[in-house]
């Protein structure tokens, strides 16, 4: 079967490599290491489509070190291990030309995965080159992120986009054997939203389809013809958000059924098992709150648990909490007032704290009336004493309000009980 487009014109060396002049132009930042042969660890960190991979099977090739490719997605812990032994026989401490390890994705690997790497990196017996998708800082481990430099790749700008275009026309063989005329662009570079990989796709999807001789390119024709063949789900584009805002909205709204859906068509499109994760659990608290305090304990062992594990197995996880997610009570009052007590700092500024809840560690303060008038709750009755905990310039002014659910109304039973009219509870 004939390799994709954008495989087939893949570039073999800086010369024909296009964007990322900040990294590999005449003044960047990698071009003069890689000219050296003398390439740290590193992480190359960006959007999907940006030429992380071929950045860096193109330094193999200049460095002309050995060069091992593995994706973070279907290997593991004994991959990495297989391929390090591997690397320590044709390289090692004492050569400049130690092998490159190169894994796609390395946001997916666990820290036990990531672990793994920690002492073939540190040893020199691989230079380990990362390449994510997610910001490194979150993704990859302290201890293997220090040693690396991390190197950020852009979107591909419009100019990069067509000049792409222009190369694919140029040297695929295929493409040549046509008559091809681009008559308009701007679909296709919409379309691909800055990922080169996207747009040569997109565009040899449009030749495959094409029925006339001359090819002719337009944008309705573009549009038509994506319309009827893309794919669904796009991790970095408009439908990435789109279909996370009906997910986290089908459970805010008590829907299981659709909240799987939603699910499932995020796990089909290969989206990250953490993402998703970091999602129930902002909704958990956000959403749930004091109406079932235990979502955001399942939420947060969630994120923990597919941090571990991954895919397949992670859908199960997420799916059971995307269900109990959706079929408990909801508040947003945790939300709400810490939206109200944030507005309200803005109002008033920084007002200053009673001088009866005032810490008071040396004898001045002591002196001056810190902590004097302060009743301590668990010397009165049902461990509460009546005192006024806010700046006078605020005080009486109501900020969290229990939400209308079983929980809450009890707790609002307990304030009432303890507050009176104060807060109008």
């Amino acid at each position: 079967m004939e390799a994709p487009l954008a495989e087939r014109i893949r570039p073999q060396n800086l010369n024909d490599y296009i964007s990322q002049s900040h990294l590999v132009g005449p003044n960047g930042s990698l071009t003069h290491q890689i000219s050296k042969g003398i390439i740290p660890s590193l992480i190359l960190w960006g959007p999907p489509g940006t030429g992380k991979t071929t950045l860096a099977q193109i330094i193999a090739q200049e460095s002309k070190r050995p060069f091992y490719i593995l994706s973070a997605i279907n290997s593991g812990v004994k991959d990495i291990r297989e391929v390090i032994e591997k690397a320590k026989q044709s390289g090692g401490l004492f050569t400049t030309k130690n092998p490159i390890l190169f894994i796609d994705e390395i946001h997916r690997f666990s820290k036990s995965q990531q672990d793994s790497l920690l002492a073939a990196v540190e040893k020199g017996w691989i230079t380990l080159i990362g390449a994510t998708t997610e910001n490194p800082s979150f993704e990859v481990i302290p201890a293997l992120l220090s040693r690396c430099q991390v190197y950020i790749l852009n979107a591909f700008s419009k100019e990069d986009l067509e000049a792409l275009l222009r190369q694919a026309l140029r040297r695929d063989v295929y493409l040549k054997s046509k008559n091809i005329l681009l008559e308009e662009t701007e679909a296709l570079l919409r379309l691909s939203g800055g990922d080169g990989r996207k747009l040569l796709n997109i565009f040899e999807l449009v030749i495959h389809a094409a029925t006339t001789d001359p090819i002719v390119i337009t944008n309705e024709r573009v549009l038509e013809l994506v319309q009827q063949n893309t794919v669904l789900y796009d991790k970095s584009g408009e439908q990435h958000y789109d279909i996370v805002s009906a997910f986290i909205k089908s459970i805010r709204g008590s829907d299981p059924n659709a909240a799987v859906y939603w699910l499932a068509r995020m796990i089909e499109g290969g989206e990250d098992v953490k993402f998703i994760a970091r999602r129930l659990l902002i909704l958990s608290s956000e959403d749930i709150g004091l109406a079932n305090p235990t979502a955001f304990i399942m939420a947060n062992n969630t994120f923990q648990a597919v941090s571990t594990i991954g895919y397949p197995e992670s859908r199960i996880i997420l799916s059971q909490c995307a269900i109990y997610l959706a079929t408990s009570p909801k508040s947003n009052a945790s939300y709400l007032a810490i939206g109200a007590a944030q507005q309200l700092v803005k109002q008033t500024g920084d007002l200053s704290v009673p001088i009866h809840l005032r810490n008071a560690p040396t004898k001045l303060m002591q002196e001056l009336g810190y902590g004097q008038e302060y009743h301590y709750s668990h010397d009165y009755q049902n461990n509460f004493a009546a005192q006024e905990y806010l700046p006078e310039e605020v005080k009486n002014t109501p900020l969290y309000s229990p939400g209308t659910n079983a929980r809450e109304n009890t707790t609002r039973d307990f304030l009432k009980n303890r507050w009176k009219d104060k807060y109008g509870y």
